[in-house]
């Protein structure tokens, strides 16, 4: 089984003044933190044990809020990245944690709304990654990637100012047992970080870059300025407003997938204060994990 990152450092500057009093991946998204969004990704895609990277200054906030994870029937680590230097720093970081095992790593303010089928597959693939693409209106802001005829991945670019496609590399990515071996092969770009997009290069020139194109009934969001933060929760409220469900409601997700048993939820419910959140867990708790249509993140 593969472990899992969630990698919510950085400054949170797009965000300032909200981000001067608490931390990004606590800022809501709709009727709960932004940070349960990426993590109910991780837990729908069956993976149990997760490093959360933060800032110093940030993971005291994270660790009070989602504690060591038991409660949902998981494992939560901590883990510091004093200066952002790059998304694959954190596998340097996390390289104790990741041992000999593979790893997923998805960014603390990406939200994923539909059938995460996608990531289960990628999740088994045994050798090499897989990153997604996922069509966008200005790729020029995400790392792009590019198609030969036959839809086959031929490269990729990080910010190009010259788009060769507009399908943008998300903030979700899998990789097998050699990740760290290969973070530790790069070199600091000419601002300074270690590239996402450079580890994924060496999986490509070694033809073992598998890329997925998510299909156009996915949502993909990046929650990191005031307007799609605004944009992200809007979705989310109408979704929910929609179907009477929630969406990363992690209790529910820990349920469904069967790492909690009703009893536990149960218990759950009877320390949290009155109010919509609890009647909804409520409900669920009284129909039963398999009950009703499967949770997305």
């Amino acid at each position: 089984m593969k472990k899992a990152i969630l990698l919510a450092g950085g400054a949170g500057t797009r965000l300032y003044p909200l981000t001067k009093i608490v931390c990004k991946q606590l800022l809501p998204i709709y009727d709960k933190p932004m940070i349960c969004y990426p993590l109910a990704t991780l837990m729908l895609g069956g993976l149990r044990e997760v490093l959360i990277i933060s800032t110093p200054k940030d993971l005291p906030m994270l660790e009070d809020y989602l504690g060591e994870g038991a409660q949902l029937g998981i494992r939560i680590e901590y883990a510091e990245q004093p200066k952002p230097e790059g998304i694959a720093q954190a596998f340097l970081i996390g390289a104790k944690f990741i041992g000999n095992s593979g790893a997923s790593l998805i960014l603390g303010d990406n939200i994923f709304y539909g059938k995460l089928d996608f990531y289960r597959d990628a999740l088994a693939i045994e050798r090499g990654a897989c990153i997604f693409g996922y069509q966008v209106r200005d790729p020029q802001r995400y790392g792009v990637v590019e198609f030969d005829a036959e839809g086959k991945a031929i490269s990729l670019e990080e910010k190009p100012k010259q788009p060769k496609s507009h399908f943008a590399v998300p903030g979700l990515y899998v990789y097998d047992e050699r990740v760290v071996d290969l973070c530790r092969m790069l070199r600091p770009s000419a601002r300074g970080e270690l590239e996402i997009t450079d580890l994924n290069l060496l999986y490509l020139k070694e033809k073992q870059l598998h890329v997925k194109l998510l299909s156009r009934g996915m949502a993909w969001l990046d929650a990191g300025t005031q307007m799609s933060l605004l944009e992200a929760g809007n979705y989310i409220a109408t979704i929910e407003h929609r179907q009477g469900l929630k969406i990363a409601c992690l209790e529910e997700v820990a349920l469904r997938m069967g790492f909690i048993s009703q009893a536990q939820l149960s218990a759950i419910i009877d320390r949290l204060p009155k109010g919509e959140y609890r009647d909804y867990l409520q409900t669920v708790c009284d129909e039963g994990p398999s009950a009703g249509p499967e949770p997305v993140g």
